[in-house]
Order: structure tokens, then C-alpha cells, then sequence
């Protein structure tokens, strides 16, 4: 490597000297490319000629457009200003919904929404698997909750899921780019057909630009949170060829005893770094783990953490979360996240130019998901276990002998609630309920208050469930109730974190798309509204690949960016 990156105990951090060495790689790297114009400009269906030999995709989750635009706006000297100036920026980007991390990256590398991928969530519930653990599956009555998170991990408490590596975290480069070798397949959810664990790439309905790519012999690499990310794969299993995924939610080594990585920003910008390390491995055509030359892979990225959790977090080594009142200023712990990804992405892009691959490499800028409330004086914690007992009495009441009518339940700054009765009756019930109640709460101060209609704003329910996700009513795996919230509201039980995600809030979705290098006009501004599904066809047409190869695509009809795809001069 060219020695911009330092990693120590403290975990990946750089220098004032450094941050400004990768702020000026970044302008140059700009300067290198083509003179691309507007004037110039043709429409992604003109030509198949690739535009660029490498993507490299970052995923900062949690990043609105506004926080983009706020750093680039006080940090004009910024590795992410040169970007921005020296790229193609969409400014009216959004998410899938729900807002969830799942349906959120999968939208990037498969074109689609929850509709064609079948992915509604990181943690949700199917009504023709079986339950996880299940080996005689004769009998067995079909629902299953599909949880593809930490639970999947063979030992949740070590970062490398019970790899066994010495010398933790430093050795933890050497975890394997296997992520099946380190899951739990007793935590899988069973296919009553075949009596076997559904694999998180079983799962997904549809393929992904890593599958393409792999057809047409391109190396792929991707780096995550969870081994349960293998789920990005697609229908090939081995389509990730290098595939980095150390549990976020592990105990943080250095970090007091229960803390996981994303208790501290330090520690999740520590973890987060790690993955970091693997992309500028990877950029110098090794492996994740420097052990192989491999060659820079096709396409190859990484999500961030580190603006997230300080995003959630109330504090961080005695400075405030999330952002100052009002909610257009990022607060101190959010400040210091977003130097640090500033800093990542400058090293990124000082490792393109210092290698040799800054012509033919294009980067794209996104995030899984936004953050909601920014305004720490909208935020309202609603404990939903409450609500959801009490929907279970009142339908127990009045229908002796029943099964609570909650079977499952996943609630953020959403509600979406799968029932054990499918009824008209049993979902109007549910609406009438949430409705016609109030709720106890609590603002960011902690003191009581309570919010209307269980602090919602709308409640589709049945039919209009369906509707809302564009599925038939039978489909299994979309929610019976989905609620989205008040502004501001957010369920959990921890009574602690101040925002959270998955909701249809424009805080949740309202998400930056920038792409600059190869094949890219300089400094665009597209003002257009254009959804993160359009990152997966884009990636494709960069490399001359053909987008309608990704199932979502051809169903959905989803179009690679507009005003971008340039062939290479």
C-alpha cells in the first residue's frame, strides 16, 4: 500500500497531514479523467462499450443527502468535496422501503424492491418455512421467523464468529472470505419441501450484479456486517469470491465487558476500519486478507457503520450523539463519524491513483438507509411490546381459545406486525386498535408524555398491505399491518437510542447517490427523484454488461442512472 492508512490499537485513524494528502489525491484523481461534459452526454441505452474495468460501492449507512451537503458546504477541502465536484451527484435520491439495512443494500446489487426480491426485512417472518432447528418436518405447521443477523453467527460474542483466530481484533484480516463457514445453519429457517435450512442466498428471489459478473468471469469481493450478508450473493452461492464480514454486534475487544462494536463510535469507526483495510487490500489486487494477488476485483465495496450508531447513540465518550437542535447540524460524535468516513474514502481514492487504477475505476457513493428523527426534540420512544400484549388480550377477550393474533413483529420507526389469523376481521381489528389508542412515551430527556393512535400516522392493513408492496395477498412474506409512524416516534424497549430506521419517514430515505470516476461527467448535478435500485443496472452498464440479465430489472423495469454512462475515451 502507499502508506496512507494507519491502523493501530485504536483502530484505522488518520493524520491532519494525511486527510489533506488524500483530499488533494482526490482532486487530482478528478483532474486525470477525461473531460467529460454535459454537452457530451448520451443515455445509458446508446452503447454496451464498457465505461470502466472497476465499481467500487460504498454503502455509508445512515448518511442523508443533507449531512452530504453539510460537510461538503464547511469542508470544501474534503476528500468527499472532491468527489462531489469532480462527479455526478443525484440529489434527490431514495431508498427502498422499508428503510431496513436488507431490503436497503439489496436494492444496490439487484435492482429491485421488496416486491421481486422478497427480502422485507433484516429479521421477518414467512408463513411456508418451517421454524429453525426443525428436523422431522412431517407434521410441522408452516411460519417461521427468517432472522438474517448477528443470530446467524456460530459464536455471536468473537468478531470472526468462532473462527478461532488468535491475536483478536488484529488478526482479523485473516477471517475467511467464506461467510457459510462461520454460520450457524441451526438458525436458519427450514423448507418443509426438502426438510433443509433456507442459506441467506437461498433465500433471495432474484440475482445480483455479483452473479452476473461472476457468469462473465469478473472477480467480485464485497465487505459487511454480518455473515448473514452472504445473502447478497445470490442464487450462486460462490459468486462473492471474497466476501469479508466480521460481526458488528460481537464484544468489542478493549471496550468494556457486554459493549459490541456499536456501543462507542470509536469502537465502530475501530471496526469499521478493518473493512476499510480490506478494500485498499483489495484495491492493491490482493485479498481481503493481503495473503493472495488476486488482481482489483470488478466490483468491490464495503458498508460503514460508524455514521449510524452515531446517529443512535445519546452519547459517546462524553460528547453528545446525533445532531444539534433543530437537526441540521451534525452534533459532535456525528461530526467526528463523518471526518472519519471522509478520511476512509480519501485513502480509497489515494490507493486508485497510487496504483495505477484511477482511470478505470468508478466509485459510487450511496447508503443502505437514512436516520429518523434528526431533531432530537421530535424524538418519542413508544415501547411496541405494550401495544402488542394489548392487541393480543383484546383479541383473546373476544375470541376464547385463540392464538395471540401477533405472530411476529418487527418495529423501528415502523410497525410491521405478521398475524396467526388473516382475516378481514382479525386485520381490521388490528387497525381499529392502533388507531383508536394512545400510547405511553418518552422525549430525549426522558420525560413522560404519550402519542396518539399508537403513534402512527397511517396503518394499511390486508389487502391494502399488499397493495402497498405490490404483491398478491398470498404471497408469504409480507407483513398483514404495516404501520408507518409519526414523525419522530420510534419504537424500542431500550428507552436509549434516539433514531432509528426501516420507516417511509424522507429522514429514512432521503439518501445521496454520487458517482465519480471513470466513464462520469464532472461535476453534474441531477436533481431528477431516482431510487438506489437504479446503482445495480449502472454498475452493469459501466462494465458492459447488460442490466436485464438481473431479474428485478427486467420485472420491475428498473433504468440505469440518467445523464451518466459515458464510454471510456
Amino acid at each position: 500500500m502507499t502508506g496512507i492508512v494507519q491502523v493501530n490499537e485504536m483502530g484505522y485513524s488518520m493524520s491532519r497531514t494525511l486527510r489533506r494528502t488524500a483530499a488533494l489525491a482526490c482532486a487530482a484523481l478528478v483532474a486525470t479523467l477525461p473531460a467529460i461534459t454535459t454537452a457530451g452526454a448520451r443515455s445509458s441505452s446508446d452503447t454496451d462499450r464498457p465505461a470502466a474495468e472497476h465499481v467500487l460501492l460504498l454503502s455509508v449507512d445512515g448518511l442523508h443527502q443533507s449531512d452530504l451537503e453539510w460537510y461538503v458546504a464547511h469542508l470544501p477541502t474534503s476528500a468527499l468535496a472532491a468527489l462531489v465536484r469532480g462527479g455526478t451527484e443525484y440529489r434527490n435520491a431514495s431508498t427502498p422501503f422499508p428503510s431496513d439495512s436488507f431490503p436497503g443494500m439489496i436494492a444496490q446489487v439487484s435492482g429491485g424492491n421488496p416486491r421481486t426480491t422478497g427480502v422485507y426485512y433484516d429479521d421477518s417472518y414467512n408463513r411456508r418455512l418451517l421454524p429453525a432447528g426443525t428436523t422431522d418436518c412431517s407434521g410441522v405447521v408452516p411460519g417461521a421467523e427468517v432472522a438474517f443477523a448477528e443470530n446467524l453467527d456460530k459464536d455471536v460474542t468473537r468478531i470472526d464468529a468462532d473462527q478461532g483466530l488468535s491475536g483478536l481484533p488484529d488478526s482479523i484480516l485473516h477471517m475467511t472470505g467464506h461467510p457459510l463457514s462461520v454460520i450457524d445453519r441451526s438458525q436458519l429457517p427450514v423448507d418443509p419441501k426438502t426438510c433443509r435450512p433456507v442459506l441467506p442466498n437461498q433465500y433471495l428471489q432474484t440475482n445480483t450484479i455479483f452473479d452476473v459478473a461472476y457468469a462473465h468471469g469478473m472477480r467480485t469481493a464485497w465487505s459487511d456486517k454480518h455473515p448473514a450478508y452472504q445473502i447478497l450473493n445470490g442464487p450462486n452461492r460462490l459468486a462473492i469470491a471474497d466476501e469479508f464480514t466480521p460481526e458488528i454486534n460481537s464484544a468489542a475487544i478493549g471496550y468494556p465487558a457486554g459493549d459490541d462494536w456499536t456501543n462507542d463510535n470509536a469502537a465502530t469507526q475501530q471496526y469499521d476500519g478493518y473493512k476499510v483495510h480490506a478494500v485498499l487490500n483489495q484495491i492493491d489486487g490482493y485479498d481481503h486478507s493481503r495473503s493472495h494477488r488476486v488482481g482489483e476485483p470488478a466490483i468491490f465495496g464495503m458498508n460503514f457503520q460508524s455514521v449510524s450508531t452515531a446517529q443512535k447513540l445519546p452519547t459517546s465518550n462524553g460528547r453528545d450523539g446525533g445532531y444539534l437542535p433543530g437537526g441540521t447540524v451534525p452534533g459532535p460524535v456525528l461530526r467526528g463519524a463523518l471526518r472519519f468516513v471522509d478520511s476512509s474514502v480519501g485513502a480509497m481514492v489515494s490507493e486508485l491513483y497510487g496504483t495505477g487504477h484511477a482511470h478505470d475505476t468508478t466509485i459510487i457513493l450511496s447508503a443502505k438507509h437514512g436516520q429518523s428523527p434528526t431533531q432530537p426534540e421530535a424524538l418519542r420512544r413508544v415501547d411496541d411490546g405494550a401495544i402488542i400484549d394489548a392487541i393480543n388480550a383484546g383479541w383473546t377477550q373476544s375470541h376464547p381459545g385463540a392464538q395471540p393474533l401477533v405472530a411476529f413483529s418487527v418495529d423501528d420507526d415502523l410497525m410491521l406486525l405478521w398475524l396467526s389469523n388473516r382475516s378481514s376481521a382479525a386485520t381490521s381489528y388490528v387497525k381499529s386498535y392502533l388507531l383508536s389508542h394512545s400510547a405511553a412515551a418518552n422525549t430525549i430527556g426522558g420525560s413522560a408524555t404519550s402519542v396518539g393512535s399508537s403513534g402512527l400516522r397511517r396503518v394499511a392493513a390486508g389487502a391494502a398491505a399488499a397493495n402497498l408492496f405490490g404483491v398478491a395477498v398470498p404471497e408469504p412474506r409480507h407483513p398483514d399491518i404495516v404501520g408507518l409512524v409519526q414523525h419522530g416516534v420510534v419504537y424500542t424497549g431500550k428507552m436509549s437510542k434516539i433514531a432509528e430506521h426501516g420507516g417511509n419517514d424522507a429522514q429514512d430515505r432521503h439518501v445521496p447517490i454520487l458517482v465519480v470516476g471513470a466513464g462520469v461527467a464532472r461535476g453534474m448535478t441531477v436533481s431528477g427523484a431516482v431510487e438506489t435500485t437504479r446503482i445495480a443496472p449502472t454498475i452493469l452498464r459501466l462494465l458492459g454488461l447488460d442490466p436485464h440479465q438481473l431479474r428485478s430489472v427486467r420485472i420491475e423495469g428498473t433504468r440505469a442512472l440518467p445523464e451518466l454512462y459515458f464510454p471510456r475515451d
